[in-house]
This record gives structure tokens, C-alpha cells and sequence, in this order.
């Protein structure tokens, strides 16, 4: 295989979250096919040159995406999504294009649909698209539960971000998308699936990382609780009203029966009003710490009672490959094929998450056997080497391969 052209809205690493775990093991994969070169943006994590340097064969990293009310501006008056604005850089554009022109690119792969506007319009190899999950859908969720001017904004991101993921797809020679659910959702809100070639990726997991045996215990972490778990970055809409939830309406529900029940939050950046939960009886904000591992492997539960989400929760495999017994939302199963009552627990509203969880708490024999089952259904089905097995096929040319819409 030849040279391959990396785009990613956030440097791949740490893979600390849903998108930078699955960039990271996707860019991991490119490079034992051939030299990549990686273009993205950085997250002010501190890691991403030392990362890029030890294995890409040339990147760009941008300082920062622009800040949200420039980009907002922008797109205003411009009239297309503050996505794409937030990630327009004239610098990335130029660098683009050198690399194009002075290194032999056979493939650009393309993470996440916001830097599909740096592919040139004439590229003569493969695209992939990686949209991951339908993110217009999200905002115009978004759109749906608020009000006001914010709520405006989300339904206007949501449309031309819909517009916008329609026009890149047609444009790329395959577009992945993390689930059969996303899949099927971007295929109602397209006009035509001709020369579209969609294809499922899903999400893997490292299971000798997160592993019941791979950390030391610590069972002076919590208190006797029974303790309840939620992981994720809290500075993300979903995540907040998930624990939000959590805490004002679950967790009171649960201490009517268990008055020691706690609720722990373990994630990086809070807001403030994930930091105002730990008002309630209960609740502890940890906030972002140096290995989720310890907090996963001393729950009882781990909760995901997330009410808007999109693809794979990688949270949710995490957990299961820990061993743990994993309480759920419908929406944030989605993609994961177990089998619920054997693999984790679904539950829809406020009162049956409730139930689920007190009757998960009473009968520990049955919630370790569902955390055992758990992590043999990982082992099984959710390995990284086995969900990125055909990349290379995707990124081979073939004569074969129908022209693309240069549109």
C-alpha cells in the first residue's frame, strides 16, 4: 500500500474519550499498512507532537479550533453549519495541499465529517469517510428539548450539518458509521443512496487494558455503599443531563432502600453544574483523574442513563469489559448487540432504572455473573483487531471502484 492522508478534528491522543480512542486505534492501523501523514487539531492536551512524532510520517497540528463565537459569527455569515467553521484553518488548507503534491497519497481517510472540507474536490485515490455517528441528528435533538435562541441554533446546525454530511458521503468513496442504527438513521435523512457506499465500523475495545486483573484493588476508594458509577467527559451536554438524572431522580429512589447508596462521577472538566451535584445526598464529583480503571473495577453498578447519544458508548464497553454489571438507557445500548437481563440491564424511564438498579444491588449473584457474561461478550465481539480487520481493503484502489461525485 502506498501513503495515506490522516484528518482528524482532535489529535489522537490521549484515548481518553468516545472519538479519540477510536481515531487512535484507526490511525494505530493505518500506520502498519504505510507512512501516514496526519493533519488535526490540537486539544490542548499537551501530547500531540511527541504522539504525531513517533508515528506519523509528517503532520500539521493546528493550536486550536476557533473559539464558538467566532466560529458562530462565521458560519452565520457564511450560511453553513458552525461545525465546519469551527474547523476552516487557511494553514491546514495549505499544508493539505503540499502534501498532496509532493508525497504519493493513494488514500485520505477522513475523521469525523467536519474535516471533509479539506479533501480537494479531484483527488484521483480513495476517500473514506468516517463520520462516525450522525451528528446532525444530535443537534437537532438538541434542537427538540430547548428552547429559545439556543434552541434555534441547534435546529439550524442540524439542518445544514445534515445538507452538509449528504454532500461529503456522496463525495467519498466509502463512508463508515459506527452502528447499524446510525447507519439506518443516515439513510432516512438523505434524498438518494445512489453513489453512496455505506459501511459499518464499529467501535473495539482493549480488554487486556481494561481488565478485572489489570488493576491493583482499592477498597478504601468508596465507602459500604452500594456504589454506582458514571464515566465519561463531563463537559458534554449529554453526559451532564445524564448525570443530572442520575442524581436529582434515580439516586433518591435508590436510598429510599439502600440509604448508603452513592453516586460517583469520574470524568474530566465538570461544569459547574455537574460540580453543584455533589450538593445532593450521595453524589461525589471526582472529576477528572489519572486512570478510570480503580473506580470502574470498585462499582457495584456502573450507570449510563444517557438520554441523547449517538453510535457506540465506548463507556459501556469499558465497563463490560471490566466485569461489571452495566445499567443502561435504550439510547445508550444502541450498537451494542448483547442481550439485556444476560449481557447488562436496559431500562427506560426514571422508576424502571430505579427497579433495575435495587435489583441489581439485592442479588449479587446474579449482577456478578452479568459482569462475567459481560466481559466474554468483549472478548468476543468488540476487539479492536477484529473491527478494523478490512481497513486496508477500504483504502486498496480498485479498478473496479465507481467514479465519485466530485460535487
Amino acid at each position: 500500500m502506498g501513503e495515506t492522508l490522516f484528518l482528524a478534528h482532535r489529535v489522537p491522543f490521549p484515548p481518553d474519550r468516545g472519538d479519540k480512542i477510536r481515531s487512535f486505534h484507526v490511525l494505530r492501523a493505518l500506520a502498519k499498512l504505510g507512512p501516514v501523514h496526519v493533519g488535526t487539531f490540537d486539544d490542548r492536551s499537551g501530547y500531540g507532537d511527541e504522539f504525531l512524532s513517533g508515528i506519523a510520517a509528517s503532520h500539521h497540528l493546528v493550536p486550536a479550533r476557533k473559539r464558538d463565537m467566532i466560529a458562530a459569527a462565521e458560519a452565520m455569515a457564511k450560511g453553513q453549519p458552525v461545525s465546519l467553521a469551527a474547523f476552516a484553518n487557511d494553514r491546514l488548507h495549505e499544508w493539505v495541499a503540499q502534501v498532496l503534491h509532493y508525497r504519493p497519497i493513494d488514500a485520505i481517510y477522513v475523521f469525523s465529517g467536519q474535516m471533509a472540507q479539506y479533501v480537494p474536490p479531484h483527488f484521483p485515490g480513495r476517500v473514506v469517510l468516517d463520520l462516525c455517528d450522525v451528528d446532525s441528528a444530535k443537534f437537532e435533538a438538541y434542537g427538540d428539548a430547548g428552547h429559545g435562541p439556543k434552541a434555534w441554533i441547534h435546529a439550524r446546525e442540524g439542518r445544514l450539518l445534515a445538507a452538509a454530511e449528504e454532500r461529503f458521503a456522496r463525495a467519498a468513496d466509502t463512508t463508515l458509521l459506527i452502528s447499524e442504527n446510525e447507519a439506518n438513521l443516515f439513510r432516512t435523512r438523505v434524498s438518494s443512496m445512489h453513489q453512496i457506499d455505506l459501511r459499518v465500523m464499529r467501535n473495539g475495545i482493549d480488554a487486556t487494558f481494561f481488565a478485572p486483573g489489570a488493576v491493583k484493588p482499592e477498597p478504601t476508594l468508596y465507602g459500604p455503599g452500594p456504589n454506582i458509577v458514571f464515566t465519561g467527559q463531563m463537559d458534554y451536554a449529554p453526559n451532564v443531563a445524564a448525570v443530572e438524572r442520575m442524581a436529582q431522580r434515580i439516586l433518591p429512589a435508590i436510598r429510599e432502600v439502600h440509604r448508603d447508596a452513592e453516586f460517583h462521577i469520574v470524568g474530566r472538566a465538570p461544569t459547574p453544574a455537574v460540580k453543584a451535584l455533589a450538593k445532593h445526598a450521595g453524589v461525589t464529583v471526582w472529576g477528572e483523574v489519572t486512570d478510570v480503571r480503580p473506580y470502574l473495577a470498585e462499582a457495584d453498578i456502573v450507570a449510563a442513563p444517557l438520554t441523547i447519544a449517538r453510535g457506540i458508548q465506548n463507556k459501556v464497553l469499558e465497563a463490560m469489559a471490566m466485569a461489571k454489571p452495566v445499567l443502561l438507557s435504550p439510547e445508550a445500548a444502541t450498537g451494542i448487540d448483547g442481550e439485556d437481563g444476560v449481557h447488562f440491564a436496559i431500562a427506560e424511564g426514571d422508576r424502571m432504572m430505579a427497579g433495575r438498579a435495587l435489583a441489581l444491588i439485592d442479588d449479587r449473584a446474579k449482577s456478578q455473573a452479568m459482569g462475567e457474561a459481560a466481559r466474554s461478550f468483549v472478548l468476543e465481539h468488540q476487539g479492536w483487531a477484529a473491527m478494523l480487520s478490512g481497513l486496508g481493503e477500504l483504502l486498496r484502489p480498485s479498478l473496479a471502484d465507481p467514479v465519485r461525485d466530485a460535487a
